[in-house]
């Protein structure tokens, strides 16, 4: 009995399929959420303040997603974004597993190898997530005495900088003078100006612009690390 080949290209072909759907039913319900609660509530909307809202959050999402999508997608391949973009949690949560799946497996960034695994890590990520949230909130009011704990509150503010710190040191380290310019950049960026800080989307352009432009310098004199 002959075994059946995989065929690479309709495996993409399913993925964005699946995907346009999956992203299409979830733009649908998060639209059509503030009329589903008028008619139901029986509540009249203001469509000066619905537009005005939606304006003024359009301005600064746009590009965001605009961005995140030049990012990401080549990161992650097509199926990991779809999944990443409906779930949420990008940056904090599926990035970072996708990229410590590609390196614990050995693949290139771009391959199809790489693709597959980090479908399949974000998957794993976003079903674990939907477990832990699920576990966390069954424990939410049994665990309230130890979350709100005075002792052990700095922990917990500390656990995403510690998380952060611990997964960026793995890609700084293989590179220290590539490293050295965007990250003292940021960090005197976030100083002087605390409240980019919170602007991820908008920070990620200026440190890619000069971690891209420190790469070709370093290409074209030959400087590996």
């Amino acid at each position: 009995m002959e075994k059946e080949v995989f065929d690479y290209s309709k495996y993409t072909d399913s993925v964005h399929r699946m995907g346009r759907i999956g992203l299409s039913i979830g733009a649908l319900m998060l639209l059509s959420a503030p009329f589903l609660f008028a008619y139901f509530l029986d509540a009249e909307i203001d469509w000066n303040g619905f537009l005005s809202a939606i304006w003024s959050v359009l301005i600064v999402y746009v590009p965001s997603c605009i961005v995140e999508y030049l990012i990401y997608v080549p990161l992650l391949g097509p199926g990991a974004s779809y999944l990443s973009f409906i779930t949420g949690n990008i940056t904090n949560l599926k990035l970072p597993c996708a990229a410590n799946a590609r390196e614990i497996a050995e693949a290139e960034v771009g391959s199809k190898e790489n693709e597959i695994i980090s479908t399949l890590s974000v998957a794993t990520s976003s079903l674990v997530t939907m477990v832990v949230i699920f576990i966390g909130v069954l424990l939410l009011i049994p665990l309230t005495p130890v979350l709100e704990n005075p002792v052990l509150r700095p922990a917990f503010d500390n656990v995403l900088p510690a998380l952060f710190g611990a997964l960026g040191y793995q890609y700084f380290r293989k590179s220290l003078r590539l490293t050295v310019l965007p990250l003292s950049f940021m960090t005197l960026i976030c100083i002087i100006v605390p409240s980019l800080m919170g602007q991820t989307s908008i920070m990620i352009i200026a440190c890619g612009a000069i971690s891209i432009g420190l790469s070709w310098i370093f290409w074209k004199k030959h400087i590996l690390k």
